[in-house]
């Protein structure tokens, strides 16, 4: 890779205004491994060591850095997280300082309105433009009721149908993805996302195709990496991650359903459960037909896992150590009434 200006490495107005690049020196990480990143300056990349006492680094970061390692990480423009899997609330970094989430699904039985939500969330809560990749266009009969389908979750997507194997198709993403600019592919392993990655920059990584019986993909991507793409931006590829777990992400469920949310404030009651209590606009606009039952059902789960997901682990464990004394309680209390009887 030739030798890059700090502006074609996606250094924005958002850290021009915070700090003088030439003064600073910092550098962009384009890939994370055990040990160390991998960063970029205009001298050409580097790889670098990294403390223990930093945060957990992403792809896309800005450092900077000294005598071969890390010293400071600079304040994020935007960052895509999630709750790791596992049950001890941590936070795992997905990909930072990305300017458009480019979500990817496929025209078939991978298309799924929840899955696309929750990616729409974590899109809104981050500040990334969302762009709705529908791949294998080719093999729809009609892909623009998929592209219909998508664009009506929020006045904030853009839904594209493309054929990912067709140069021509993939033209079409250069807009999202131009110099300093940095898009970043999610979604489900096998719909497409390592196709496009290879047909909008200079990689060659394996790919592999979606199981025809339930259109179900493996995995190909294995880790994040930042590259350059022919329009002259980054792209950023993520591995298929089976499970999107959102956590403080209040302001992004907020921002995908403001429909719902904006029919709350009509309730009798600022507490409303919006199930049976009378005067609620929620369960009014859905026996009228302007809201269905399913996106509600989908806006209270989202909601509800939010605050779950979002407790730390000293909460959790008090939660459930509380949850233990009541049932112990309980117990006491039915063999208690066994006794007198």
């Amino acid at each position: 890779m030739t030798n890059l200006t700090y502006a074609e490495l996606g250094w924005t107005r958002h850290f021009a205004t915070r700090a003088d690049a030439e003064t600073l020196h910092p550098l962009r990480v384009s890939h994370v491994h055990r040990n160390g990143v991998t960063a970029h300056s205009p001298e050409g990349p580097q790889r670098l060591d990294t403390p223990d006492t930093l945060p957990q680094l992403a792809v896309g970061d800005w450092v900077t850095a000294e005598n071969g390692a890390v010293t400071a990480l600079l304040d994020r423009e935007t960052l895509l997280k999630r709750r790791a899997p596992g049950e001890d609330a941590r936070e795992q970094v997905i990909a930072a300082n990305v300017t458009t989430m480019a979500i990817t699904s496929s025209c078939n039985a991978d298309f799924n309105i929840r899955r696309l939500e929750r990616y729409l969330v974590l899109a809104a809560e981050t500040g990334c433009l969302p762009l709705i990749l529908l791949t294998k266009a080719d093999q729809c009969n009609d892909p623009e009721a998929y592209v219909k389908e998508a664009e009506a979750l929020s006045p904030m997507v853009t839904a594209l149908a493309i054929d990912a194997t067709d140069p021509l198709e993939i033209k079409r993403l250069h807009p999202w993805c131009r110099a300093g600019d940095t898009l970043a592919l999610v979604g489900s392993s096998g719909v497409g996302k390592t196709t496009i990655r290879n047909a909008l920059t200079d990689d060659q990584a394996a790919t592999q195709g979606i199981r025809e019986d339930d259109a179900h993909g493996r995995h190909t991507t294995t880790s994040r990496a930042m590259l350059r793409t022919h329009a002259g931006g980054w792209l950023i590829d993520t591995p298929g991650m089976r499970a999107l777990r959102l956590f403080d992400a209040t302001e992004g469920i907020e921002t995908i359903f403001a429909d719902i949310e904006d029919l709350t404030h009509a309730c009798r009651f600022r507490d409303c459960a919006h199930d049976t209590e009378p005067g609620c606009a929620v369960r009014a606009a859905v026996e009228t037909g302007a809201l269905t039952a399913d996106r509600l059902a989908r806006w209270q789960k989202l909601k509800a896992e939010d605050i779950r997901n979002s407790e730390t682990l000293a909460q959790a464990r008090a939660r459930d150590k509380g949850f233990g004394k009541m049932v112990k309680r309980a117990m006491a209390e039915k063999e208690g009434r066994k006794g007198k009887g």
